[in-house]
């Protein structure tokens, strides 16, 4: 994810956002990926649980959201990420398994940040 510093135009826009029980900072034409989103490639996703907003006026922190704030992204792909492999064993005893696991993901493009 690119910092949104501009030098010396000031900075950029931009949200810290919830989303899957993870949080992310994100800016307008960021593309990030976040656990399963039940919308379709190619539709609009609004994120509403944003926590805290950065602009021209200043930063606004909410507690614990910021009223009236959303995030709208627009879903690029729905995507299985990298297999984890896990291998759980008792010892002194002849038990062993091994198990992998797909994280279902969504990637999605932020295109704009409103107040």
């Amino acid at each position: 994810m690119p910092f949104a510093y501009f030098g010396f135009w000031g900075f950029a826009v931009y949200a810290i956002i919830r989303a899957g029980g993870k949080q992310f900072r994100v800016a307008e034409k960021d593309i990030i990926e976040v656990n399963k989103l039940s919308a379709g490639e190619g539709e609009e996703v609004v994120l509403n649980e944003v926590l805290l907003v950065s602009d021209d006026s200043g930063v606004k922190i909410g507690s614990p959201l910021v009223e009236g704030a959303s995030v709208v992204g627009k879903v690029t792909r729905q995507y299985k990420g990298r297999k984890v492999r896990g291998l759980t064993y008792k010892p002194k005893k002849a038990s062993s398994r091994r198990y992998g696991h797909r994280q279902l993901l969504t990637s999605v493009s932020i295109e704009k940040i409103s107040v």
